[in-house]
């Protein structure tokens, strides 16, 4: 873990508890009492994902041990904090995304869950699953593989199925939908490459490949694979423009950064 983040975070707590009295025990509780970053996600996610049926401390032990175990885990949460720092404009702090953000919180929910998957703890991951459904607004099958560096800008009503793929560096908007198209079984969900970035309300629907660095317009429905470097909009998604650069990074909305095909 980068103990420079860490401590980043850890002093953006403590500035922030001066400036809002306020909030001084709750940044206490989930952060400053802390001494390491996996322990503070463990605890703020028990905290929320919690209910009658299950027990916060419980769930807390499980986090816990799910992330020491997994040194890849706290990797990749430190990515995705970093991806929202850098790709969201209203993250201008590292901290914000660890205490506020429900994008980010299902993401890692999701990698949790999908430890305990691997581990054929599959009861606990679907509980855990409609938990975090009920809670962020997100529905993440325990299955789909996630990489590392994805940010999920606001995420309400993003869906992903249980055999989709996603790379690294890959930004999702709000009520996107990676889904099957048909009663079929096996492997029937997107596979998704680096740098991609999904706008708002998009559907990518079936078993296809999106290539490194694609970018899918808000609204669109694809269906077919889209090649690298591709700009598709539409209902059904059609190219439109080869991106120029990492269209993850840049969130951009417009086709400002496209050659025209």
């Amino acid at each position: 873990m980068s103990r420079t983040l860490w401590q980043t975070i850890r002093n953006e707590a403590a500035a922030s508890a001066a400036d809002e009295p306020m909030l001084a025990s709750f940044l206490h509780l989930t952060v400053l009492r802390h001494r390491s970053l996996a322990q503070v996600l463990a605890f703020h996610l028990s905290g929320k994902l919690a209910c009658s049926a299950m027990d916060a401390r419980v769930l807390n032990e499980v986090f816990t041990d799910i992330l020491e175990s997994y040194p890849d885990i706290v990797a990749a949460v430190e990515a995705d904090i970093t991806a929202c720092y850098e790709r969201d404009p209203a993250c201008d702090q590292y901290s914000l995304p660890l205490l506020y953000f429900k994008g980010f919180h299902a993401i890692q929910a999701h990698r949790i869950n999908h430890a305990l998957w691997l581990q054929n703890r599959k009861t606990l991951a679907y509980f855990l699953q409609n938990r975090a459904s009920e809670v962020f607004g997100v529905d993440i099958h325990p299955g789909a593989r996630f990489g590392r560096g994805i940010m999920f800008d606001h995420g309400t009503g993003i869906v992903i199925g249980e055999t989709a793929v996603l790379g690294n560096d890959i930004s999702l908007l709000h009520g996107v939908t990676l889904g099957g198209s048909g009663k079929e079984s096996g492997d029937r969900h997107p596979k998704v490459g680096n740098g991609v970035m999904i706008g708002a309300n998009a559907s990518v629907l079936g078993n296809i490949r999106i290539g490194d660095c694609a970018k899918i317009g808000a609204g669109s429905v694809v269906v077919r694979d889209v090649e690298a470097q591709t700009t598709v909009v539409g209902v059904p998604a059609k190219a439109v423009g080869l991106s120029k650069n990492t269209p993850s990074a840049d969130m951009d909305q417009s086709l400002n950064h496209c050659e025209f095909v």
